[in-house]
């Protein structure tokens, strides 16, 4: 796979398009849940098969997904994700004030998903989890003193590292699989200012 194909950032159509709290619902859905119909959509979400039938419709008119080949009827059709990594842009000033709204629609809808995801993880019960899977996550927090360019060079490790699970495990299935979330998250904090030869080193992590 070439590297356009690993990688695509959504032009304003795309990032329109998706801006709507249903459609990027369905589009992390179909992320964590892969292939689905309009009916199981629907039932997952609480809406009706004509409402997911109508967002899938426009999610597909900007290749943002596909119907799944030699699956489906043409009553039942099976939708999924293209393969490769898609970037949305975050809103910022260069941008047109309809894209950045869009930006913000979508960048906040997948953050309150992503943060809504994390807490079922956090909150859910002993009882709930195989063995096996109870202590195979891990949610980490550790800050760094870093340049902007060790931080560019840290953040290259780590996409290669995540590229590289990405072609390892791709297309396992087995009884022992599950589907798992891998999350990176590294940035500066906002109200960090230059750190002092005394600064002192903070590690939290849970598991």
């Amino acid at each position: 796979m070439d590297e356009e194909q690993q990688s695509r950032r959504l032009d304003s159509g795309a990032l329109k398009a998706l801006a709507h709290p249903l459609r990027v619902r369905i589009f992390d859905l179909l992320s964590a849940h892969g292939p689905q119909t309009a009916s199981s959509l629907a039932s997952m979400l609480g809406e009706t098969s004509g409402s997911t039938s109508y967002h899938l419709r426009t999610l597909s008119a900007h290749d943002l997904i596909h119907e799944v080949e030699g699956r489906g009827t043409a009553r039942e059709r099976w939708w999924e994700l293209p393969q490769g990594r898609i970037d949305i842009p975050g809103p910022n000033q260069s941008m047109s004030p309809a894209n950045r709204a869009a930006a913000q629609i979508v960048s906040s809808e997948f953050f309150r998903l992503r943060h809504e995801t994390l807490m079922a993880y956090v909150n859910r019960s002993d009882t709930d989890v195989p063995e096996g899977w109870k202590d195979a996550g891990l949610i980490a927090t550790t800050l760094l003193e870093m340049t902007p360019a060790q931080m560019g060079d840290l953040k290259d490790e780590l996409m290669a590292v995540i590229d590289g699970a990405v072609e390892r495990y791709r297309g396992q299935t087995g009884p022992d699989v599950r589907r798992v979330s891998m999350r990176t998250e590294l940035f500066d904090l906002v109200t960090s200012g230059p750190v002092l030869p005394d600064a002192v080193d903070a590690d939290v992590e849970e598991s």
